[in-house]
């Protein structure tokens, strides 16, 4: 395709779905390579790079159920990767903390993680990906009707049979 030639938005969007697609292959075969599910993987990570969280602080950062997320915790708990603790605020609210050996697990796996998503992305250089990352969170965020260039009203525009619901007030808004 040269670069005189218009890309429509169909095109893109399929472009976008595969290399999402080889990318999930290669994080989610990394993350399998540790022994580590997903979720537990998520968590371990989320607390590894935010400090202590709760259980819904947890599942604000991680896209996944909160039933999904507290098996996890659960989970993690008996292998002693990471303890509840009391809050100093509230001692009704449960902090999760890594334990000694929880740091060293993720610290280990989400460096070998972060070393097979480099390796993927390695023809892309540091501006490369600077670039992609803005255009990326620019249509996100457009498409999530979160972008000040949104249209408050863009929904109604839409054909009475378009492909896509609307979306209910109470949506999780992604971050990108």
């Amino acid at each position: 395709m040269s670069a005189k030639t218009p890309v429509d938005a169909p095109r893109l969007w399929m472009v976008l779905a595969r290399c999402h697609r080889a990318i999930t292959q290669i994080a989610e075969r990394s993350i399998e390579e540790t022994g580590l599910g997903l979720t537990d993987f998520a968590a371990l990570e989320a607390l590894l790079h935010k400090g202590p969280l709760t259980i819904t602080e947890i599942h604000g950062k991680v896209p996944l159920a909160l039933g999904s997320m507290t098996a996890a915790v659960d989970r993690l708990e008996k292998k002693s990767l990471i303890i509840r603790t009391a809050s100093r605020d509230d001692r009704r609210v449960k902090l999760l903390k890594l334990t000694s050996e929880g740091k060293r697990v993720v610290e280990e796996a989400f460096s070998r993680h972060a070393a097979q998503l480099e390796s993927a992305m390695a023809v892309l250089n540091q501006r490369e990906k600077r670039e992609l990352q803005g255009l990326l969170k620019k249509l996100g965020l457009f498409a999530a009707g979160t972008h000040p260039n949104t249209l408050s009203n863009r929904s109604a525009k839409i054909s009475p049979g378009r492909a896509f619901p609307r979306r209910s007030p109470s949506a999780r808004i992604e971050k990108f």
